[in-house]
Formats: C-alpha cells, structure tokens, sequence
C-alpha cells in the first residue's frame, strides 16, 4: 500500500465525515462510502451497506456518534475486511469502546486506530484537522498519508484508546477555557471595559487561549468566529456536553480528580439542557453571562 491509490471505505458521511471524505477522493483516492442517511458527497461512490463500503478497502475509517453506533458498525464490517486492511474510526467515544473495537479488529488479522479530531468542521473541509491517534505503529504508517491530506497533523500518542484519551483531555480544556473566557468578558462588560480593548490586551497578555485568540466567543473581536454568525455551530455544544461527560466518565473509572471538568460538565448541560443551548455553538455561552447579576 503506498501513499496514493488507495482503496478506501468511508462510513459515516455527516458534517465532518462528507468533507473528510471528499478531500480523499479528491485526492485520487477510490472511496466508497455508506451512511443511513447523508448524502455521498462529490467523488464518493455510493455503497449500499457498511459491509459493502468495507469489503476489499485497504483502509475503512469511521466517523460515527457515539461508542454504540461503533460497536454495532464494527460487528458489520470487522467480518467483511480482508486481512491486513486497517479500521480507523475518527468518532469520539469512550475510550472502553475504542479499545474493545480495537481489540475485535486485531483479532480478525486486522490493523486499528483510534483517531479522533479536532478542528470542526472547518477543518475537515480546508483539510486542516488535528488527528490524535492509538494503534500499532505499522497501521499508523499505513494511514498517515491519509492524515496528511485530511489534516495538517497526526500526532501517535500510543497504544489503542490512546487517541481518544487525549481528545477527551484535550477538549475538557476547551470547555473549561470557554467558560473562563465567557466568564472574563461578562465581568468586562459590568466594568465598563471595551470589549475590542479587552482582547487586545488578553490575546497578547497570560490570559490567552485558543477560546480567546482563535474563537472569541465576543462578536465583532478577533478572528471571524460563530459570535459573528449569531452562534451558529462550528462545533455544537450538545457535542461540547458530550466531550464533557466523556472525559468525566474518564475521570471516574481512572480515580482522576477533575473539579473543574466536573463544574464545566455541569454548566453546559444546564445550557444544553435547560437554557435552549442544543442547536447553538459552544462558544453561545456568553449569552448566558452577560447580563446576569449575583443574586
């Protein structure tokens, strides 16, 4: 298997699965892909079952909505790969399904990766995400030039359920660092502080983060971010949540102590939940502050 040509099975063609799946094709790639429901996107051939999609790929990779949707997806298409072909599933689930996927792949004489992402879906559709992969060596090897042309990086971070590991890390910062930021601009705007000064200072000040410098939650400030698309999701906060929770569960069954994940898990299900928040972008949280007096 070399760096082109390969033969590719793609299940799961939603907002960041279409796009990702695309620029293989693209690329000149065969792939072939199956959701329930999405359409095929522009180069992908249409297959009439996971199985179908799966069969003779040299590589299938997946991009699905939770660890059951995997297993069940895994005990259709695991029978139907051909030995030595890799299962690379770029969902973000528990890392107990992660390794238990991986370890029904290695049995059937097949390659596995975990290799969830970040970027949005901006980045799956400018080619730029972030993979965060677990596996064995020689089925990274055998991806990466699959990586490098739906993303900018791929990071080995170890063995199976190593990748979603570090995803579930990785984006318990990000709600926490979101809801400090919502938090600062909130208290800004009851000091009479200009919104514009307010980031000049912090994006160049220890204060700064990927939610201050590259998604200000502010409209109008910094970079182009959903704030200035009335919170449309880039990255919806009922999968913020779902991260959350995620790394919570996580934090449970390794006896970590995470006080601050568990209050960001709390919050954006009151949002999600409560305060009319599914639909919106993570970043839609400011909203929620601002205004809002100490009782």
């Amino acid at each position: 298997m070399g760096g082109t040509g390969m033969k590719i099975g793609f299940i799961g063609l939603g907002n960041m699965g279409a796009p990702m799946a695309a620029n293989l094709a693209k690329a000149g790639h065969e792939v072939l892909g199956y959701d329930t429901a999405a359409p095929e996107p522009e180069g992908v051939i249409a297959a009439a079952s996971a199985a179908e999609a799966a069969a003779d790929a040299d590589v299938v990779i997946t991009m699905l909505p939770n660890g059951q949707i995997l297993r069940s997806v895994a005990d259709q298409i695991i029978p139907a790969m051909r030995s030595g072909a890799v299962f690379c599933d770029c969902s973000t689930v528990d890392v107990d399904s992660a390794r238990a996927v991986a370890e029904q792949a290695s049995k059937a004489g097949l390659g596995a990766l975990d290799a969830p992402v970040s970027g949005g879906i901006g980045g799956a559709q400018g080619g730029t995400l972030t993979f965060m992969v677990g596996g064995d060596e020689p089925a990274f090897d055998t991806v990466k030039p699959l990586f490098d042309i739906m993303g900018q990086k791929a990071v080995h971070c170890g063995e199976s359920g190593a990748g979603q590991a570090a995803k579930i890390c990785n984006n318990m910062i990000l709600g926490v660092t979101m809801i400090a930021t919502c938090e600062a601009f909130a208290l800004a705007d009851k000091l009479g502080l200009d919104r514009q000064k307010m980031f000049d200072v912090v994006s160049t000040s220890s204060g700064y983060s990927w939610s201050m410098n590259a998604y200000c939650p502010a409209p109008g400030v910094g970079p182009q971010s959903p704030a200035d698309n009335d919170y449309r999701p880039g990255f919806a906060a009922e999968l913020m949540l779902k991260d959350l929770r995620l790394s919570q569960e996580a934090a449970e069954s390794s006896d970590a102590d995470t006080p601050m994940g568990e209050l960001a898990t709390r919050l954006y299900r009151s949002f999600v939940e409560d305060e009319g928040g599914k639909g919106r972008d993570f970043s839609a949280m400011l909203p929620r502050f601002v205004g809002r007096s100490r009782a």
